[in-house]
């Protein structure tokens, strides 16, 4: 017996799917694409910069990906985009809402503007609603898809970002819990990812970093950094079948940090 067609389909884990990813352009999303196309994934990279987005495609081959432009806090914009990936594909399997930013780098609740703090929310989180929104729209008649959100560590503990990104991580976990509920009985799944602190422009930018010192920050788990390649891994477990029954999850990744009191432990931190 041979286990050449078993290897064959492991390595084409989204086969025959159909993925549209916000914010897609960059970091994590672009991650992401790149891995789900590599798996036999058609790709819909829905982003606000045109250039990467279009670039992204060229790279991934027309066949495989398209772009379409979509700020994620216009309703119309998400629609659109859901609406493009159906008409292209003739279907939606997986929507990952990633578009996301950090915000101010404020911890000063005294200084932080409204209009900063709704800023962050409305990418953060509306975004994360209408997609969500939107997939369903879609999904729910089929009675099949998967729905993933990039939430944040900071979705789980208090602490290690400002206040508006922390509200909207948190929010978004618990926006995908009660939709995981809502969906379930007609087959769709909706999950999170929540990571540590990425190598990605965002992260540098916010902490005011280079790469180097984004990957010097501290983490339990020693001699391995997190990339956003390793997000896009989680990413591509839940889109597959492989995690046909997790939903309502939030996968967090990691390397154990939110599961570590740094101030107090029995266990040395420094080797």
């Amino acid at each position: 017996m041979t286990t050449v067609p078993l290897a064959s389909a492991v390595l084409r884990r989204l086969e025959g799917k159909v993925a549209l990813i916000t914010g897609g352009a960059g970091g994590i999303g672009e991650a992401t694409a790149r891995l789900f196309a590599n798996h036999g994934a058609k790709v819909v990279i829905a982003d606000i910069e045109d250039d990467k987005g279009n670039s992204l495609c060229q790279e991934l081959h027309k066949s495989s990906a398209s772009y379409v432009h979509c700020d994620v806090t216009k309703e119309k914009d998400i629609e659109t985009a859901v609406n493009t990936t159906v008409s292209k594909y003739g279907k939606l399997d997986i929507m990952l809402n990633n578009a996301g930013i950090a915000g101010v780098n404020n911890t000063n609740i005294l200084d932080f503007k409204l209009s900063e703090f709704q800023q962050v929310i409305n990418i953060n989180l509306v975004g994360v609603f209408l997609g969500t929104k939107h997939a369903s729209r879609v999904m729910i008649p089929a009675r099949r898809g998967c729905i993933i959100n990039t939430a944040s560590i900071c979705g789980s503990i208090g602490g290690v970002a400002n206040h508006a990104y922390t509200s909207s991580k948190h929010a978004v976990v618990g926006l995908t819990r009660n939709t995981a509920v809502e969906l379930g009985p007609f087959g769709v799944r909706v999950n999170c990812v929540s990571p540590y602190i990425v190598l990605t422009p965002m992260a540098t930018k916010y902490l005011k970093v280079d790469d180097d010192g984004i990957l010097g920050v501290y983490s339990n788990l020693k001699g391995t950094n997190l990339l956003p390649n390793d997000v896009a891994e989680a990413n591509l477990y839940l889109g597959s079948d492989e995690s046909k029954y997790v939903s309502g999850h939030n996968l967090i990744v990691d390397g154990g940090f939110t599961v570590v009191n740094n101030g107090f432990c029995s266990f040395a931190q420094s080797v």
